[in-house]
């Protein structure tokens, strides 16, 4: 069986930033023949990345492609730059990864493609730095989705500067933080962990995953732990792996299969 899901680059230019961005959007099969409206997954890579890494970096060049046209979903893959956390930075203006995001990547890809443009039919997930992101981001717009994941997310961002090359982590995290991009309160302010009670009031369906042998594990552990004493709704799972693509790669299909639940229940899956 050939895949026949397209791949478009997509130019956002993004306001916030003062500068244009490129997205990987991959369109199933059915799209082109289609009128109907369709569900959209974005998919945010993690530190050290960009946006074409889930096309690139998975062992099967495909898995992207075959989920989109398995579902019949839009998956939209966005620039978030090697360190951004998807935040917007409080101290420099071209590193605005939440506004981007939320507002200026949504609504192109709205305006270009037949999505069902509100928070019925769209769902975010991501790897390591990405899985923080779409934690943060769903957490502080739940009003743009309806479900969101997070694959061995970077949860608790102050556990980077506990690693070794914690001083090479500052340097990185200078466009973000600046001058305080060493001071741990910081990164604690604007992690996942914080915001459990925020999780618990949104009340959206979340799927969270780490491999045993990652060196985010516990992190993840303690997100669980905080949503069961705060009597979360989640999905969690460990399984064996580590921080890497045939982790990922066997977990993105868990996100997509879950999601597809909550998009069935929504009733705006496309039909093929």
């Amino acid at each position: 069986m050939t895949y026949a899901a397209k791949v478009d680059t997509l130019q956002v230019a993004s306001a916030a930033m003062g500068k244009t961005y490129k997205a990987a959007v991959v369109l199933p099969n059915s799209y082109a023949k289609s009128k109907a409206t369709f569900p959209v997954m974005y998919l945010l890579h993690g530190a050290y990345g960009h946006f074409s890494d889930w096309l690139k970096n998975t062992p099967n060049k495909k898995l992207v492609h075959n989920l989109a046209d398995q579902y019949n979903m839009i998956i939209v893959m966005p620039e978030g730059e090697t360190f951004s956390f998807y935040i917007d930075s409080p101290v420099n203006k071209e590193s605005q990864f939440e506004t981007f995001i939320t507002q200026e990547v949504i609504q192109k890809v709205d305006k270009t493609y037949k999505t069902i443009a509100n928070r019925s039919g769209r769902v975010i997930t991501g790897l390591s730095m990405g899985g923080h992101g779409a934690l943060y981001l769903s957490a502080r717009h739940p009003e743009l989705f309806c479900a969101a994941g997070s694959m061995s997310g970077a949860v608790d961002m102050s556990t980077m500067l506990n690693r070794d090359s914690s001083a090479q982590i500052v340097k990185l995290m200078q466009p973000v933080f600046g001058d305080k991009s060493g001071n741990t309160d910081l990164y604690e302010q604007n992690s996942v962990l914080r915001m459990a009670d925020k999780l618990k009031t949104n009340k959206l369906p979340l799927i969270i995953d780490c491999g045993v042998d990652d060196f985010l594990i516990e992190p993840n552990r303690e997100l669980h732990r905080r949503l069961v004493y705060n009597k979360v709704d989640h999905d969690y799972t460990e399984r064996p792996g580590a921080h890497t693509w045939d982790y990922w790669e066997n977990s993105l299909p868990y996100h997509v299969l879950f999601f597809n639940k909550i998009l069935l229940k929504n009733q705006v899956t496309a039909k093929k």
